[in-house]
């Protein structure tokens, strides 16, 4: 993990803005459900009068509702209600009330004098009742007659006219608190919605006596809200957008940057890594694996700070909606973990194959498409369609099963999401039957629920795709921790300027890892400048691998390789290479032109040094034969061109260094005997001064070599001039009759 989340740390700042985003957008949405619970509540039900304290208020709804209250609550209510008239206002002020309220000219006004919540609630509190009980009595029910006639009778003087209200009013305080007693009592059964709607409704008759259009206030509240919801709306919309743009770039630069490492790292491998991670497999691990990551990780940007702000605060406004519906959300919970567990257990396994499997079926591709000749020659490509349909349809398997259990999720989850409503619904139906509970308090608790079963459902889907990810972040981080055996020194030791060209082994033995016996033995000569040193042998017998030693493409397991008098393990391998201009056996190119591979290992050589260099190699006629010259196309791997013009343009790559020390490893092969022998002229003349070392197959390749060391099974068996081996070396001498005859030999 730590190798792959340094590659995050150049987008700490734009993750941070992501996360106060996010922040952004989940509050934006928390709100959205209470605005839809305020329109329905308010709005509509309501009609647009929020609460039960009035902000105007007629003095005589003003003292008859104070007939009902007690000393406290008369008190607190006296105290935030001021008396507005033409003494106590401004000309202006007392005209701008009269636009407001239409009727005031006909009476006399208290205003409300706070704007606090909690103050504002208090007075709701203390107001629903007593407008509760003035709106009950008048009204022309049969209880209310009673209680009439039964003051009346008490109080005859009065007359049958009275309103019952003066009744109430004229009685003695005592009584009146005794009667108000039994009321409460009988209030106090009744739901408090049921209070609060009937206050509300006193306070819409007092607002239509003011000259209030209720109509229009109820239309302006209902526009109010709306708007808010929608300016909310638009900021989480926003959020949300320039979340996933953010996301979308931190992610596909991370993706970049670890390709990047990726890449690096394996250019620092040895071949004993290469050996060990297949080239399928590194090129799995740097497109597919990445991108697995990539995508998880805009996920875990997106959710992980999203989805819990979502469900915590979904919570919170869940309970303070409405905590006798909880339980719904506690089992939708536990049903989404179960479900989620469930998949989750079916799915894990399958993860680790299907990246196994996409190893395998990348390595069947290119094994197929880098041996179509080979393929066609032999007349296999029903076998090869076979063994590739074999690899594609074990992924098609797991890929469908995966695919499938995973899109069983969405169904049941909505399923899932469904029946929660329908619960919510069947239990918000009794609570608003009842008085317990608004139609809009219920919508509200289905937004927030479906907020929470969401914010849960992303957190599960998270966890679904956290396992995929994770293997193929532990295979990335396989490639990144893996530590080259082949390192530089700590300290690069100096070459020894006296030994320039030099290459020396001194006892060197060498075994692949893993391998049980050694490859090299016990190798040990010296190649000096001005001279040329060939290697030959039977197949097998060790030359490459002896010639792989020089570049550190391998380290020795016992001895000595000393260049320019230093051992290669105390110097840095791009000082060491740079010495050297190797050949490989086998001839890569890259696409581009012919010009680009030639200046390959040396950018900045002239177009006289590169023609030079390709002069040299036998490469110039039929460079120069092509329509585009140097400028001719070289596609990828070079299979535009023959396999000896692949050969000398490799050559001429290496010549075009300009390097001490010449290494060609079995690097004219393809090439005729009349190109082969101008091409070794030609070398001569370029390499005076310069070390040579040739691995061949062919004696007439090696004929004029200042010293040829004779390899059999790892060890030396023979050292010496042609002519020395043809004397004294059994195997040599096997090799060179082998080729030519004993005329050719003894000319040569």
């Amino acid at each position: 993990m730590r190798y792959t989340v340094k590659y995050l740390k150049k987008s700490i700042v734009p993750i941070l803005l992501v996360i106060g985003l996010l922040i952004v957008q989940a509050m934006s949405d928390l709100a959205l459900p209470s605005y839809t619970s305020d329109i329905v509540n308010v709005g509509i039900q309501q009609q647009g009068i929020e609460n039960a304290a009035p902000e105007a208020i007629r003095e005589s709804s003003y003292e008859e509702l104070a007939l009902f209250m007690s000393a406290d609550d008369r008190q607190m209510f006296q105290s935030n209600y001021r008396l507005a008239d033409r003494a106590s206002l401004t000309g202006e002020a007392y005209e701008s009330l009269r636009e407001e309220y239409p009727a005031l000219e006909n009476e006399t006004l208290y205003l409300r004098n706070t704007e606090e919540a909690d103050t504002v609630e208090r007075l709701s509190e203390i107001l629903s009742k007593p407008m509760l009980i003035v709106y009950t009595l008048r009204s022309d029910s049969e209880d209310v007659q009673t209680i009439k006639n039964q003051l009346t009778a008490q109080m005859p003087e009065l007359g049958a006219d009275v309103d019952l209200l003066s009744l109430l009013a004229g009685l003695p305080d005592e009584q009146r608190a005794a009667m108000m007693g039994a009321v409460d009592e009988k209030l106090s059964q009744l739901p408090e919605s049921i209070v609060e709607q009937s206050a509300l409704l006193y306070v819409r008759n007092e607002y239509q006596a003011l000259g209030v259009d209720t109509d229009r206030m109820q239309t302006r509240y209902i526009f109010v809200e709306g708007a808010k919801m929608l300016l909310l709306a638009l900021v989480s919309m926003s959020a949300a957008i320039a979340v996933g743009f953010v996301a979308s770039r931190v992610a596909a630069g991370f993706g970049r940057d670890l390709r990047g490492g990726v890449l690096r790292k394996v250019l620092t491998f040895s071949n004993a890594e290469m050996d060990r991670f297949s080239t399928a497999s590194l090129i799995t691990r740097s497109t597919n694996d990445i991108q697995q990551i990539q995508l998880m990780l805009v996920m875990l940007i997106r959710i992980v700070c999203y989805a819990p702000i979502m469900g915590v605060g979904g919570v919170i406004k869940v309970v303070g909606t409405n905590s006798s519906m909880t339980w719904i959300l506690a089992l939708a919970v536990v049903l989404i973990m179960i479900t989620v567990a469930a998949l989750f257990a079916f799915v894990m396994p399958k993860f680790k194959r299907l990246q196994d499997l996409i190893d395998r079926l990348n390595r069947v591709t290119r094994e197929i498409l880098t041996g179509l000749p080979v393929i066609r020659a032999f007349s296999t490509q029903k076998h090869e369609e076979k063994r590739f349909d074999g690899a594609n349809r074990d992924l098609m398997k797991t890929q469908l099963f995966v695919n499938r259990v995973m899109s069983l999720m969405m169904p049941l989850m909505m399923l899932l999401m469904n029946g929660v409503t329908l619960l919510i619904v069947y239990n918000g139906a009794y609570g608003i039957d009842s008085g317990a509970m608004q139609v809009g308090d219920m919508m509200a608790f289905i937004q927030y629920a479906m907020q929470i079963i969401m914010s849960f459902l992303l957190i599960c889907s998270l966890s679904i795709m956290l396992p995929r990810a994770a293997v193929s972040l532990k295979r990335i981080n396989e490639v990144l921790g893996t530590q080259p055996e082949i390192r530089d020194p700590q300290t690069a030791e100096p070459f020894d300027a006296r030994k320039k060209g030099y290459v020396e082994f001194q006892n060197v033995s060498f075994r692949y890892p893993g391998a049980d016996e050694d490859v090299l033995t016990d190798i040990s000569f010296v190649a000096r400048p001005g001279q040329t040193t060939a290697f030959i042998g039977s197949t097998g017998s060790g030359k490459s691998t002896l010639i792989n030693l020089i570049p550190r493409f391998y380290d020795a397991t016992q001895g000595k390789v000393l260049v320019d008098g230093q051992d290669v393990r105390k110097i840095s391998q791009h000082d060491l290479r740079a010495k050297l201009g190797y050949v490989p056996q086998k001839g890569i190119l890259f696409s581009g032109t012919i010009e680009s591979n030639i200046k390959y290992g040396n950018r900045a050589a002239a177009d006289g040094e590169m023609k030079k260099a390709a002069a040299i190699a036998q490469a110039a006629e039929f460079i120069e034969s092509k329509p585009d010259g140097y400028e001719a196309e070289i596609s990828e791997g070079g299979t535009n061109v023959s396999g000896g013009q692949k050969q000398r343009l490799s050559i001429a790559r290496a010549i075009a260094v300009d390097p001490e020390i010449y290494i060609f490893d079995d690097s004219f092969s393809a090439l005729d005997f009349k190109t082969d022998a101008a091409l070794r002229q030609a070398l001569r003349e370029e390499t005076d001064g310069k070390t040579v070392l040739i691995v061949a197959q062919r004696i007439s390749t090696i004929l004029d070599a200042d010293q040829i060391i004779v390899l059999d099974e790892g060890k030396i068996v023979g050292r010496g001039t042609h002519r020395e081996l043809m004397e004294n070396c059994e195997i040599y001498q096997q090799i060179a009759l082998s080729q030519l005859s004993k005329e050719e030999l003894l000319n040569g």
